[in-house]
């Protein structure tokens, strides 16, 4: 199953256009992988999100 990584729901479960349009400015705050809730970090370059599971993303 995939998760919506802003709010955590499911991403089968519809449109999330609100997410969506936070998407485009803020980094993932969940993991689409496992839902889990990642640490996240805003640098001045970008952004890194770590889930403990699945291991980084960078933005």
């Amino acid at each position: 199953m995939t998760w919506c990584d802003r709010c955590g729901e499911s991403a089968a479960a519809g449109p999330h256009p609100g997410c969506a349009t936070a998407r485009a400015l803020e980094p993932p705050r969940y993991c689409a992988r496992c839902r889990r809730r990642m640490k996240v970090q805003v640098l001045p370059v970008g952004w890194s999100a770590v889930c403990v599971e699945h291991g980084e993303l960078r933005g």
